[in-house]
């Protein structure tokens, strides 16, 4: 089972809306779903509320991350994605050391980035994998990015921050499926919006094999 926890100190970085567009992506692929909504906010449950009785499924975190992540386990979820709330309270950090890749989502821009460190010490501290997706960023001209997602991924990489190597761009169509309990993946395959959601998603599942086959070959070292 794979849980990816989408964690940043601060609000409105997109976390809420990168889970249900991902997790929708998932879902329609054929993978058997989990979202778990850690955010008291309940943003996730709002959207999930709209979807009617369509997948992926839907856990609080009321009780814990850990009973959600047993459930999931039992229940033979092959995905499992958590949002979580614009803190480090404790349930998320449960939520960061349950994961399997921790997604940090940052505007671009001098404010946003910092604020992402907190998040990133988080996951250093407990050994887990993780990547920052800059998120709501200017829309490509000619194929090339903005100044401010260049100086923004420059910053990362200076830093030795792992910042996924695409963007999630500022679209009306991320809020307005989700506004009607849909995704961009679902309600328009072919925008521009799906094909962000897509790659990223792509992304997701080859880091996540990529920590499962290093995981794996550590195993057989030790055995």
């Amino acid at each position: 089972m794979n849980v990816i926890t989408l964690a940043s100190r601060k609000g409105g970085a997109g976390k809420s809306t990168l889970t249900a567009h991902l997790a929708a992506c998932a879902w329609s692929n054929g993978y058997k779903c989990l979202l778990i909504d850690a955010d008291p906010q309940g943003s996730l449950t709002l959207w999930h509320s709209q979807r009617g009785n369509r997948g992926p499924a839907l856990e609080s975190a009321a009780r814990g991350i850990e009973r959600a992540i047993a459930f999931a386990s039992i229940e033979g979820f092959e995905w499992v994605f958590i949002d979580t709330a614009p803190t480090m309270w404790v349930v998320v950090q449960e939520a960061i050391r349950a994961a399997t890749l921790v997604i940090i989502p940052a505007r671009p821009g001098f404010f946003d980035l910092d604020s992402v460190r907190e998040t990133i010490t988080a996951a250093r501290q407990r050994e887990k994998p993780f990547a920052v997706v800059l998120n709501a960023a200017p829309v490509k001209r000619e194929d090339r990015e903005s100044p401010v997602l260049v100086q923004s991924r420059e910053a990362l990489d200076r830093e030795g921050v792992p910042v996924w190597s695409g963007q999630i761009s500022q679209r009306a169509a991320f809020s307005l499926t989700l506004a009607e309990g849909a995704s961009a993946c679902e309600a328009a395959p072919d925008s521009s919006a799906a094909a962000e959601i897509s790659t990223l998603w792509s992304a997701v599942v080859r880091s996540v094999d990529a920590v499962n086959a290093a995981h794996a070959a550590a195993r057989m070292r030790a055995a």
